[in-house]
């Protein structure tokens, strides 16, 4: 029998972050755009405004004397998280129109300063638009 391992899952890291807009690509609501309001890097999913909407059914919880927190019982709806290869980042462009473009990386020389003051020239990450080539 494998022996398991102790190794630590690496995190993935998803190109689409918390307040970015983005356009759905692919799925029932294609074509439709918002912003990013939770990113779940750990099932590659995203939850976008106003995009794949579900209804739930709530009971009511005010009649029980022992719940701590009362909910209005009904249907509910809210967002649910779609994949995040069913999204793309919209930039906008140089003329001001918003176009859907994949994301970049690239290395920049930043200056960082020392507890004790002193400073150092290191390098961060940034994303980039393919589109238009400039930071996101």
């Amino acid at each position: 029998m494998p022996e398991k391992s102790t190794a630590k899952k690496t995190q993935a890291k998803l190109h689409i972050r918390k307040g970015d807009r983005v356009k759905v690509i692919n799925g029932k609501d294609r074509g439709l755009v918002g912003e990013v309001i939770a990113v779940y890097p750990e099932r590659n999913r995203v939850t976008v405004a106003g995009v794949n909407i579900v209804k739930r059914h709530l009971r009511d919880t005010s009649a029980q004397p022992q719940a701590r927190q009362t909910t209005k019982g009904g249907i509910v709806s809210s967002e649910a998280p779609i994949h995040a290869s069913n999204v793309q980042l919209v930039v906008k462009n140089s003329e001001g129109e918003e176009v859907v473009t994949r994301i970049g990386y690239d290395r920049v020389e930043v200056t960082k300063r020392r507890p004790d003051g002193s400073e150092y020239k290191s390098t961060r990450s940034v994303r980039i638009a393919r589109v238009t080539g400039e930071e996101v």
